[in-house]
């Protein structure tokens, strides 16, 4: 299992800090779950994980600066899907998926077995089998967003960073990738989700990670980073905590300081 630990990570874009003093040390086999308002430094802390962004601080992977890792070292060890992925070639769907493949590849190397086999098991999991003729860029807005799921779980790296990878996807599907992900932690992977589903945080998270303002604020279970006080003063919302059978509920109610029912 790979640890990810985060040393006073921080990020200035332009001249505005968007991402503060953030430490924290990430285990394998567990679903973390990236928590807070827009403009919250989610996004930033994923992408200076990955060396995407320049940042301040350190990121150790096992131990080793993930500045001294190659690119292609460190993209076999963080899958990554970013939010909001535009494509501009014409791909079939299967092909797209064997992209993730690209950092287990020698130059001019050709895709041996042990690649198709992991383009399969991609596939399946994602559930796009039905989709692996269609050309992605005419695909569907959810049906882009697990076709491109299925293209990071197609690297089998021992982490994987998701950004936003709910949106565009119906209810049935939203439960259906939150069950993907928490069962790739069950794996022993390193699990990282930006969220932006409080209910979804809180059913399929194993811990959570709760960021206003570029700063980390809470760190912890659902119940102990989602309670009322908190949600007032980081979201500015009354909301519902509860649960339904055995799944946690947060339902927003109103925002703070408004008294209309209706």
């Amino acid at each position: 299992m790979v640890t990810i630990a985060l040393d006073a990570l921080g990020v200035t874009l332009g001249r505005r800090p968007v991402l503060r003093d953030v430490s924290a040390t990430l285990g394998g086999g567990s679903l973390i779950g990236v928590i807070g308002p827009n403009g919250a430094g989610k996004s930033t802390l994923a992408r200076a994980i990955l060396r995407l962004v320049a940042a301040q601080g350190r990121v150790l992977v096992d131990g080793t600066d993930a500045a001294t890792l190659s690119r292609a070292e460190l993209a076999r060890t963080i899958a990554y899907l970013p939010q909001g992925q535009t494509l501009h070639w014409p791909l079939a769907v299967e092909r797209l998926v064997a992209l993730g493949r690209l950092p287990h590849l020698a130059p001019f190397s050709r895709i041996a077995a042990a690649d198709h086999a992991a383009i399969e098991r991609a596939i399946r999991l994602a559930d796009v089998d039905a989709l692996r003729d269609r050309v992605a860029t005419e695909l569907s807005g959810g049906e882009r967003a697990r076709v491109l799921l299925a293209r990071a779980l197609a690297v089998e790296a021992p982490a994987l960073i998701v950004d936003e990878p709910l949106a565009s996807l119906d209810p049935g599907h939203q439960l259906e990738v939150m069950e993907l992900l928490r069962d790739q932690a069950a794996g022993g992977a390193l699990v990282i989700a930006v969220l932006h589903e409080l209910t979804m945080a809180a059913r399929f998270c194993d811990r959570l990670l709760l960021l206003d303002g570029g700063a980390l604020v809470a760190d912890g279970t659902a119940a102990e980073v989602l309670t009322p006080a908190r949600l007032a003063a980081v979201y500015g919302i009354d909301a519902w905590i509860g649960t339904a059978g055995d799944a946690a509920l947060v339902v927003p109610l109103r925002r703070c300081g408004d008294d209309r029912t209706g």
